[in-house]
């Protein structure tokens, strides 16, 4: 059996701020099989009351994952835009190597955004320091 650790980063748009933590096993477990769009509840990584949903990710080799591809495995593609894709010249496609948009064992960091909020604000579970 292979151990599976998640970063995860959470993303307030109210206040505009990201947080990050990292999943043990047990609670990575959860994440399996999920898909870009998909919601889950905030009390499976310790955020009582509050709606995450997922937006994205990286694989442990830093391909980012993408929305419009099914499955969870690599695949080159020709892109013209969207994730995954830095314009050099305008009109010019390249053929990239991304992610699937389903989350596996091979992915590193999963994005997330706050879609409902709990009775605590995201700084007090995450012991938010103040930067000088």
């Amino acid at each position: 059996m292979l151990m599976v650790n998640f970063r995860v980063v959470v993303s307030d748009p109210k206040d505009g701020k990201a947080y990050q933590l990292e999943l043990d096993e047990t609670g990575s477990k959860m994440f399996l099989g999920r898909a870009i769009g998909d919601t889950i509840d905030g009390a499976v990584i310790g955020l009582d009351g509050y709606n995450l949903l997922i937006t994205g990710g990286t694989d442990v080799n830093g391909f980012p994952m993408r929305p419009d591809i099914p499955g969870s495995f690599k695949k080159k593609v020709l892109l013209t835009r969207g994730v995954g894709y830095r314009e050099k010249e305008r009109g010019k496609r390249y053929r990239k190597m991304v992610c699937g948009n389903t989350i596996s064992e091979s992915i590193s960091q999963i994005n997330t955004k706050v879609t409902s909020y709990g009775s605590k604000p995201l700084a007090e579970y995450f012991g938010e320091q103040e930067k000088e």
